[in-house]
């Protein structure tokens, strides 16, 4: 909304300095600020308001050190995350925007599926929270949502590298691209012919029959990516801190590749799809960035708050979001390995004991307890060490994904 304000000053009145608000950094830097103040100021309050209202969190006994005391803490602290990321994109982001369009939807419809799970959790005492049916039923609609306005919104293009004869000039820079047209191509991460198309998956078919069915297969692929992302976050929260500080890694890795998809000489230089009007999901990432930061503040060892699933569930579904926005989607394995490797803790500990309990009569375990973090914390390491360490190889990934870009 200011970006609207100022920008009808500069024009009618000419006003020294309103200009600046046209750039994206400036719009960018602003957001990451303003939602880093809202998560720190207006957190607190609602920190205490969560603890005044007795809204906290009933702990199972998982014979884990520190357990018991994080009984009765707050939760439902995810709302903290969601109006710090809101606000600051509503007052500096363009509102007509088609990306920012899908993100907001998608924050508050993930928020909503995540608030309704910990209100039955916390109000009807349900530990079970929402049936897991309902929150998978809700993460299929959003990816339903998601895929069909990428796919057929006019506003969702790409721009080709085209042969060096037929390339512009703009400025003193060369530029190889041809016009804007409706794609579903995406980048493969570690190729050097990187553009990869969903329809390729149908190879059976011929050419016509491949644009014609296409989209099936896109709109599946995205429902099991949000699907698998936004679990793989809520798997993740499970001590302080690490859900938002891996985050925090994660958007800031995706919001580089928003900001040198939306610029055609940085897509140009990378040799990736160049994606118009993606600058405006770099606003929507750095508040995102700051929110998570400033929930962050009140989340680390000992947690003032939990996120619950408000927070987790509307994460991990925003980071896929991202991603498929900038065509990133199939290096999320990488950059969010932390995610994948809790998940396939979770996945390989059920299966292997199901399966021994079918073979020998008994279930078996791969690891002491699943998720992933908590056999580290069976193994007797501190989850503050945990934590640190898990970010720091989360850190890692998202260098490996950056490089890959010129390392093809």
């Amino acid at each position: 909304m200011l970006y609207y304000l100022f920008d009808f000053l500069d024009k009618q009145f000419d006003i020294p300095g309103f200009g600046v608000f046209q750039y994206t950094s400036t719009r960018a830097g602003l957001a990451v600020l303003m939602a880093l103040l809202i998560a720190l100021f207006f957190g607190k309050k609602i920190i205490n308001y969560l603890r005044r209202e007795q809204l906290g969190e009933t702990v199972r006994d998982l014979g884990l050190e520190g357990q018991k005391e994080k009984t009765g803490t707050p939760t439902m602290g995810g709302i903290i995350i969601i109006l710090a990321t809101v606000i600051p994109v509503l007052l500096f982001a363009k509102l007509d925007n088609i990306y920012i369009i899908i993100l907001l939807v998608s924050t508050v419809w993930l928020g909503a599926i995540g608030f309704l799970d910990d209100y039955i959790k916390v109000f009807r005492k349900n530990k079970q929270g929402l049936a897991g049916k309902f929150k998978v039923l809700g993460q299929v609609g959003l990816g339903l949502f998601v895929g069909t306005m990428i796919y057929f919104s006019p506003d969702v293009t790409v721009k080709h590298q085209v042969p060096v004869q037929q390339s512009q000039v703009v400025g003193h820079q060369i530029v190889k691209f041809g016009e804007e047209e409706k794609s579903l191509d995406t980048t493969v991460p570690f190729l050097k012919n990187n553009e990869f198309n969903y329809g390729e998956l149908l190879f059976w078919m011929d050419n016509s029959g491949k644009i014609k069915y296409e989209w099936i297969v896109f709109l599946f692929a995205v429902i099991v990516i949000i699907t698998a992302v936004s679990n793989g976050a809520n798997l993740t929260d499970g001590i302080d801190g690490l859900a938002a500080g891996s985050s925090v890694i994660i958007v800031a890795a995706l919001s580089l590749f928003a900001f040198v998809s939306g610029n055609i000489i940085f897509a140009d230089y990378l040799n990736i799809v160049f994606i118009p009007r993606t600058e405006e999901v770099v606003i929507f990432c750095t508040a995102f960035i700051g929110g998570l930061i400033g929930f962050l503040w009140y989340n680390t060892y000992p947690a003032q708050v939990f996120m619950g699933d408000t927070g987790s569930l509307t994460i991990g579904g925003l980071i896929a979001v991202i991603a498929i926005i900038v065509r990133k989607e199939l290096m999320l394995p990488v950059l969010c390995g932390i995610f994948f490797a809790e998940s396939l803790s979770v996945m390989m500990q059920v299966s292997y004991f199901k399966y021994t309990k079918k073979k020998f009569g008994e279930g078996r375990r791969i690891f002491l307890m699943s998720p992933l973090h908590h056999h580290f914390q069976k193994e007797g390491y501190h989850e503050s060490k945990i934590v640190n360490r898990m970010m720091i190889v989360g850190f890692i990934l998202a260098v490996v994904c950056i490089i890959t870009l010129k390392m093809r």
